[in-house]
């Protein structure tokens, strides 16, 4: 849990160093504690709500990859998460799953909040919230991003709140000091490509403001693909005692009953391809 009177890094100072330490396949830090290490062979060994396992089984999802399998158990206890694993890994489903399982939803209260630095992004998170909720009719997703106007976010927050709100941080702010969205609950602070948003000074500013609109005591969780060594301890100062995993390995990288194939071809012709593989081929995830 993070507390948002913390310190955080000031914008003038140079970035702190962290002592230099072996550089292992996973690098996993835990805080002394009463925190126990779960490890599962699939998804229902992580005793998830009935309705998420429904939800992962109809995704066609049997066991979790190598970053799910350290960080969700500890994640749905409502420790904070600093994550480093590269695409392809599941990250996103660690934040999606361990948020809904805890989630309590309140009517006209936002519980959730995730950002990351694209609008693009910021819609594929809010379908990811959608697939697994669909067996949880009372949750409501938002997502809230520039390049639309912003009349139509704030009737949305108005009619009908979401209990789970994701955003870039540009759109999150203009809506926190329109007071059209209030964070005076949330429970679950989450940052997607933290790195790209804590570089960038100006976004750096917009995401400690929306923190310090968060209350004291909530889940802060980050995660990304590209987590610098000079970044990391940025991203710690919005935490408090962070269980960190750092996945580098290229062997770790190889999910359960993942098979990838490749066609080479023309660039005129890989649209018709790819239709053509799509009526043919059956699936259950596009990326």
């Amino acid at each position: 849990m993070a507390d948002n009177d913390a310190e955080l890094l000031d914008y003038e100072e140079e970035d702190e160093q962290e002592p230099t330490a072996p550089d292992p396949a996973i690098e996993t830090k835990k805080p002394a504690g009463g925190y126990v290490s779960i490890h599962s062979s699939g998804f229902r060994d992580f005793l998830l709500k009935p309705e998420l396992l429904r939800a992962i089984v109809d995704c066609g999802f049997e066991h979790p990859s190598e970053v799910q399998h350290e960080c969700i158990p500890q994640a749905i206890l409502g420790m904070d998460i600093l994550c480093q694993a590269k695409s392809g890994m599941g990250k996103t489903a660690v934040f999606v799953l361990a948020t809904l399982q805890q989630l309590d939803p309140v009517d006209n209260q936002v519980s959730v909040l995730v950002m990351c630095h694209t609008r693009e992004l910021a819609f594929q998170i809010s379908k990811e919230y959608e697939r697994f909720s669909k067996y949880m009719p009372n949750i409501k997703v938002g997502v809230f991003f520039g390049g639309m106007t912003i009349t139509n976010d704030e009737k949305v927050l108005k009619s009908n709140c979401p209990h789970i709100v994701v955003g870039t941080p540009g759109r999150i702010l203009a809506l926190v000091k329109s007071k059209k969205l209030n964070l005076r609950h949330i429970k679950h602070f989450v940052l997607d490509e933290c790195d790209k948003m804590l570089e960038a000074l100006d976004m750096r500013r917009d995401v400690q403001e929306i923190f310090r609109s968060t209350p004291h005591e909530k889940q802060v969780m980050m995660f990304s693909a590209t987590l610098s060594r000079e970044i990391r301890p940025v991203c710690k100062k919005f935490m408090q005692d962070p269980m960190e995993v750092y996945v580098d390995d290229e062997a770790k990288l190889t999910l359960h009953g993942l098979q990838q194939y490749y066609v080479k071809l023309k660039d005129n012709e890989k649209n018709r391809k790819l239709f053509e593989l799509l009526d043919l081929l059956e699936f259950n995830q596009v990326c």
